[in-house]
């Protein structure tokens, strides 16, 4: 009989393999052990902290009503099924600590490795972190502790969104995706702007994560000041979608820089309310205007486009000749660059990862929340950019003579 073939890896698990390899510098077999030693052991430490936190009822290095204080560690060894290692157990003065998640002369914790694993991996709320952990062991993990874990990254969040950035961007894209937050006793949409970069070696780099509710020249011009602030000086391309405000944002901001309006979600609006029998005639025609070799012969097939369908689909171009100036940047480059910039598909990618939160949580208790999981799937997501984007030193030629002593 023939040998069974091995099914596929999933998504999931294979970013999660990327990112152990890239981390740990993985080159053998040991290495993998010992990657997964050191992140099993980390895991572990952290929440026997936060077990301790709650026993006493104060945080480390602060004081509280109880009597009884922190006194010192106990190195523990364990066994695991990847090997012995050490773990310091935390000490309580009168010795009424009794830890749950590595229980006192517990000495082999093998079964529970995997689960603690999956739980980090697949962004598990409080509460189904709380309830797995009792129906596995058999006792209860409040959802305080395990708040008190994820507390820990706060300060790293807040790091990283004011963090110094590059002082030029070649190209930026903003996009929105929105997610349901508890507020004032009421859940409400919250829209996320989500700005990708592209550097000068051609990387992709989330520079920010802004929760905003309404959209507006104001908002953006404050976005992209913030930017400047922590050190952008220059941005030759921006693309967008048709945000509200953020074309007036963008040319008191940056006054040099060129707003590119997504030609794909142009096109997507346009064929909305066009039938279906006449869908693909019409988004042929459409591109026709985009794969113009020049913005003379776009303007043309924009004209003849339009009279073609005015009759059947009045005003269905409309929006083509409002935003015309929008749209022209593209016809200066070349295929390579134009399939850079004229849509936003780079950022709608990162968006189609940050929705999979919603598939373990569709209503985030609070902005805190929400923030804490978007910042553990842009650290997860970025992880996997280690090269630069297809064809970038013919790109970054190109944008170097159109756009001389910028770069």
């Amino acid at each position: 009989m023939g040998r069974k073939k091995r099914e596929p890896l999933n998504p999931e698990k294979k970013n999660i393999i990327a990112e152990l390899i890239k981390t740990y510098e993985i080159k053998t077999a040991q290495d993998i052990q010992d990657a997964l030693k050191d992140l099993l052991g980390d895991t572990i430490q952290e929440m026997l902290e936060s077990e301790m936190n709650e026993h006493l009822g104060y945080e480390k290095y602060e004081r509280g009503e109880n009597t009884n204080s922190r006194n010192g560690y106990k190195t523990k060894r364990v066994r695991s099924g990847m090997g012995e290692y050490e773990i310091d157990v935390p000490q309580d003065r009168d010795s009424s600590f009794e830890p749950q998640i590595v229980k006192k002369r517990q000495k082999d914790i093998s079964e529970i490795e995997q689960k603690i694993i999956n739980m980090y991996a697949l962004g598990m709320s409080n509460r189904d972190i709380t309830s797995q952990i009792e129906d596995i062991y058999g006792f209860e993990l409040s959802e305080g502790m395990i708040s008190d874990v994820t507390d820990k990254i706060i300060p790293k969040i807040e790091e990283w969104k004011y963090r110094p950035l590059e002082s030029v961007y070649p190209v930026v894209y903003i996009d929105a995706i929105h997610f349901s937050v508890k507020e004032n006793g009421s859940v409400k949409k919250k829209a996320v702007y989500v700005i990708l970069g592209i550097s000068s070696e051609g990387y992709k780099e989330i520079l920010g994560l802004y929760i905003g509710d309404t959209e507006s020249s104001k908002y953006w011009f404050s976005v992209l000041n913030e930017l400047k602030n922590r050190g952008v000086r220059d941005i030759l391309i921006v693309c967008a979608d048709g945000l509200s405000g953020i074309k007036e944002a963008i040319s008191s901001a940056f006054p040099n820089t060129e707003y590119q309006r997504c030609i794909v979600h142009q096109v997507r609006n346009t064929l909305k309310y066009v039938s279906y029998k006449d869908r693909k005639e019409f988004a042929n025609d459409l591109k026709t205007i985009y794969h113009a070799i020049n913005e003379e012969q776009a303007l043309a097939n924009l004209e003849r486009t339009s009279e073609k369908w005015n009759e059947k689909y009045p005003n269905s171009m409309k929006s083509w000749f409002i935003n015309w100036d929008s749209i022209i940047p593209i016809f200066k480059f070349s295929p390579e660059t134009r399939k850079v910039i004229y849509t936003t598909n780079a950022i709608e990618s990162v968006n189609s990862q940050l929705r999979k939160i919603n598939k373990k949580r569709t209503v985030f208790p609070n902005k805190i929340s929400l923030e804490k999981s978007l910042y553990l799937s842009i650290e997860k997501i970025s992880k996997k950019w280690s090269m630069p984007i297809r064809n970038w030193g013919y790109i970054y030629g190109e944008l170097s003579i159109m756009y001389e002593d910028r770069l």
